[in-house]
């Protein structure tokens, strides 16, 4: 906050402030007052029958000062008066509140950038998807060199095995097992290539974004049309988010939706990179439905950014995706 009252008064803060405390001051104590010394006036009124006798004669009845009681039945009709008063004021007594909060919640409410509670909270939240984001990662990549390379690898090391010990009885049939050793080893080799590349694809350093998201396009069974509209580089993570991003997606496009053409739109500007992936298939997108939406959420919540899903029944499905682009 300013220390000098120049800058003071010249804060947005402090004005708003300070507006608070005039209005506070004036109506506020008015309201405060009568919150106050309304229900005091209605519990006198109601009471009135049990000391009515010991009141001085020709003094006013009721609190708010009219009616003079010289008899039972006129005491008793105070007393309805003041149970009429406490109905009203139960009444009245929420308004009057939200009234004297009003003025305190729209002046004295911090903004979103003053709000660290709540930033905090979202950052919480956001390294949670990160860490979850980051083990789902891991475990894709070591199903993947489970799965498919190491069974490659001891493919080739049984085979080689065999190979050798075919040399001294049959060499012409231990040239056909080195063959199938060796095209064993090519498939490991491919399959390494493409768990490295998932890892972070080297075409977004050779090629830029713009490049990396035509390859996709070009390999998407879908007629895929691309446009981008970045004028300077963005952040490593950044751009590879926005590839993950896309390749889900037109995963998702070719699998489930049933489009005939799909068109991602991504644009860079102001510190943001945003992109769009937009098709006419039929809709009906869910992230529970097991599309890998919910995997996509995570990636892009866990570099702080958002995404929106618009995929009604019948379509078309649009994907939103607005990232920080680091830059």
């Amino acid at each position: 906050p300013p220390t000098r009252l120049r800058t003071a008064l010249g804060d947005p803060v402090t004005r708003r402030e300070l507006r608070w405390l005039a209005r506070h001051g004036t109506a506020g104590l008015l309201l405060g007052l009568a919150g106050f010394l309304l229900p005091l006036s209605a519990v006198r009124d109601t009471a009135f029958p049990l000391y009515w006798r010991f009141v001085p004669k020709n003094t006013t009845a009721t609190s708010v000062g009219f009616g003079v009681a010289h008899s039972w039945p006129e005491a008793f009709a105070v007393c309805a008066f003041g149970i009429g008063s406490v109905a009203v004021i139960l009444g009245l007594t929420p308004g009057m509140a939200r009234l004297q909060a009003g003025p305190g919640r729209r002046l004295l409410a911090a903004g979103p950038d003053q709000d660290l509670s709540l930033r905090v909270a979202e950052l919480t939240a956001t390294r949670a998807a990160a860490l979850d984001a980051h083990a789902t990662e891991l475990r894709r990549i070591e199903r993947a060199l489970h799965d498919g390379t190491q069974n490659r690898l001891v493919s080739v090391t049984v085979l080689l095995g065999a190979a050798r010990r075919q040399v001294a009885r049959d060499p012409s049939r231990a040239e056909e097992i080195l063959e199938r050793a060796q095209s064993a080893a090519e498939q490991a080799l491919a399959e390494l290539r493409t768990v490295s590349r998932s890892i972070l694809p080297p075409v977004l350093d050779d090629r830029g974004l713009a490049g990396a998201l035509s390859g996709l396009a070009a390999d998407c069974p879908v007629p895929c049309r691309i446009d981008v509209d970045a004028p300077e580089r963005c952040a490593a993570s950044a751009e590879a988010t926005a590839y993950f991003v896309v390749a889900e997606a037109l995963t998702n496009v070719a699998r489930h939706s049933g489009a005939r053409s799909v068109t991602v739109t991504v644009r860079a500007r102001g510190g943001r990179l945003r992109l769009t992936v937009a098709d006419d298939g039929r809709g009906g997108a869910e992230e529970a439905g097991g599309s890998g939406l919910t995997g996509i959420r995570r990636r892009v919540a866990a570099h702080d950014g958002t995404l929106r899903l618009a995929s009604p029944p019948g379509g078309p499905t649009t994907l939103e995706v607005d990232l920080p682009s680091g830059s």
